[in-house]
């Protein structure tokens, strides 16, 4: 087996404003829309060994290909930003991978040498984050790839390849346009 992870398909960056963030792409690169999940729970959640889990928000939207995520932290908890980034700093956090077998990702990670530093359970899918600051400047997430998240990156990246000049830079999950533009795109 390579020990050569995935396509990267995610870049996300760690932010002051998730709302003030997605404003400033839109307007300098016409990323989104973006999907805000504010104040986000996970269903299971550890952070190097412990349950500590922060107030975070996230937005996600895409760029081309590429899907852009936004966090804010809104305490002071300690986290996977907050190894990074104390309050008041900003700037890229991490690179996400999604994975068909998660359990093999995380194990091909983790004998490499990556440390496991936070992995959840969040709307029936699992994602873990390894550090490979010294790889990378950032993080790695695993992602896992199920039906439902697999429809929910195509609704958001079909959104973006709609968008039209005037546009809000924020959807509705399940709702890109409000004037019902593209309804049948996954037909």
């Amino acid at each position: 087996m390579s020990s050569a992870l995935y396509p990267i398909f995610q870049h996300a960056y760690f932010v002051n404003d998730v709302h003030a963030a997605v404003e400033k792409w839109h307007r300098l690169y016409g990323a989104g829309p973006f999907v805000v999940a504010a104040h986000h729970k996970t269903d299971k959640f550890q952070y190097r060994g412990t349950s500590q889990e922060a107030d975070v928000s996230y937005a996600f939207g895409y760029l081309g290909d590429n899907q852009i995520q936004f966090i804010q932290q809104h305490d002071d908890t300690p986290s996977i930003y907050r190894d990074m980034y104390a309050p008041g700093e900003e700037g890229f956090h991490h690179v996400g991978c999604l994975v068909n077998d998660f359990a093999a990702a995380r194990k091909n990670l983790e004998q490499l040498g990556f440390v496991n530093a936070c992995e959840l359970w969040a709307d029936q899918v699992n994602a873990a984050y390894f550090d490979t600051r010294d790889v990378n400047g950032g993080f790695t997430e695993i992602h896992g790839d199920p039906v439902h998240i697999l429809a929910s990156f195509a609704t958001w990246k079909r959104a973006h390849q709609n968008m039209q000049h005037g546009d809000s830079p924020f959807m509705e999950r399940g709702v890109p346009f409000p004037d019902g533009r593209d309804p049948d795109y996954l037909s």
